[in-house]
């Protein structure tokens, strides 16, 4: 009896980790839908678009970490939160998204994976009793993990928002974040006092931040150091305002006792010529306290739109760039943005870099007037080339552009900052 036993115990063990090997062939596809999937059912984790770029990278940490446990019989009492969930959870902690948001994450994310094992034990070629004893396995080391990340989780999450509100908890931090909910009337003199900067006069608001996950300690401080040399090269009359958003990013206000048209140029030439600066999204100059409050939103949709592209290298972006305060309207709904473009541009919506050389050919002639001289002048090409270009956008679009021009416009546009709708055949 006890020779049977032992015996069917290691069939189990190896029905376990064939079923963990065929999912980990799929990692990346399952970490994908599972990652969309919380994102639809839980909105809170879409409350901070800077957050959602680790959203991704604690699911695959999570499921590599499980299914490695699963083939190498490794019980929950060794496993440990992978590090990319480890910095999520401190940076929802420090976005004040809710506790049981993150739990009702994990349930979720078991919930599909769970879904997914018992796809793969109806698929494999095993017997009923194999099935059966596979699936009571799994499922039981699958609730084993949960509880046991479940328990890290909350701790890492209650340590880490005590930490951020002593962290926050500044008259100064705290004024400003009242400043910019206008949910209380303003003692402009008053407030002023308090954060050491003056409110009746003309901002320009930046966002800055670090694109690469990883953290090195001293990002804040970075980070400070950034605006305030930007502060001195775009010509201020006073010192910036500068609060924390997280550790990877923050908030500022650049003063001036009025309008000055070229700050934005001088903040981008700064910037670029830096070769260690962060991302910057920069808003639009406006006065007073409600100019302080749409400055910073204008950059706050810049950066949205930014983080939006996906791309990990550090970005300068500004509100008053062209058609990015369109693009940004229409940010909360991507999904359905890049299934119209896909409609409006067909083929030439593909990600190559052949069909992107297109649209943006095709994109600066339509905004020059359709004058080959002009746009082959922004290109920086010979005019024959920009009709060559355009022709060839006309023909992947498949038909003329004479009669929807508006929609091919706004395409062209949308493409231009989020990026094209159709994947890369290498990765579709």
């Amino acid at each position: 009896m006890t020779t049977f036993r032992r015996n069917g115990d290691t069939e189990v063990s190896r029905c376990v980790a064939r079923i963990a090997a065929r999912m980990n062939e799929r990692v990346t596809d399952i970490s994908a839908s599972i990652h969309r999937g919380l994102e639809e059912e839980i909105p809170e984790l879409r409350a901070d678009v800077h957050s959602v770029e680790l959203l991704g990278s604690s699911v695959q940490g999570n499921l590599d970490t499980l299914l490695h446990a699963l083939r190498h019989d490794i019980p929950a009492a060794r496993i440990h939160l992978p590090p990319a969930a480890i910095e999520y959870t401190r940076r929802l902690a420090q976005h004040g998204v809710p506790l049981n948001a993150l739990i009702r994450a994990y349930h979720l994310g078991q919930q599909r994976v769970t879904e997914l094992v018992f796809a793969e034990l109806q698929a494999a070629d095993i017997t009923p009793a194999e099935r059966f004893l596979g699936g009571q396995a799994i499922t039981t080391r699958l609730f084993q993990y949960l509880d046991k990340v479940t328990q890290q989780v909350v701790g890492i999450y209650e340590a880490e928002r005590e930490q951020w509100l002593e962290t926050r908890n500044s008259v100064r931090e705290l004024r400003v974040r009242e400043l910019l909910t206008g949910t209380r009337i303003v003692d402009i003199d008053g407030t002023t006092d308090q954060i050491h900067y003056p409110l009746q006069w003309h901002h320009l608001a930046l966002i800055v931040w670090y694109p690469d996950t990883s953290t090195r300690g001293d990002e804040l401080a970075a980070l400070r150091r950034f605006v305030r040399k930007s502060a001195e090269a775009a010509g201020t009359a006073a010192a910036p305002l500068f609060i924390a958003d997280d550790q990877m990013s923050g908030w500022a206000w650049l003063p001036y006792r009025s309008a000055q048209p070229g700050a934005v140029a001088r903040v981008r030439g700064f910037a670029a010529a830096q070769a260690d600066a962060p991302s910057i999204a920069i808003g639009t100059m406006a006065p007073g306290v409600p100019g302080f409050r749409r400055s910073h939103r204008s950059a706050r949709d810049a950066r949205a739109v930014a983080l939006a592209r996906g791309n990990s290298e550090p970005r300068i972006i500004a509100a008053a760039d062209p058609g990015l305060s369109v693009a940004a309207l229409l940010g909360d709904r991507i999904a359905e943005v890049w299934e119209w473009v896909g409609e409006v541009l067909g083929d030439l919506a593909a990600d190559s870099d052949n069909d992107e050389r297109l649209r943006e050919t095709l994109r600066v002639f339509l905004g020059t007037g359709s004058s080959y001289k002009a746009a082959a002048a922004e290109l920086d090409l010979h005019s024959n080339s920009v009709k060559y270009r355009v022709a060839r956008a006309v023909s992947r679009r498949g038909r003329p552009i004479a009669e929807d021009r508006l929609d091919v416009e706004l395409a062209l546009l949308l493409c231009h900052w989020y990026g094209p709708p159709i994947p890369h055949p290498a990765t579709a």
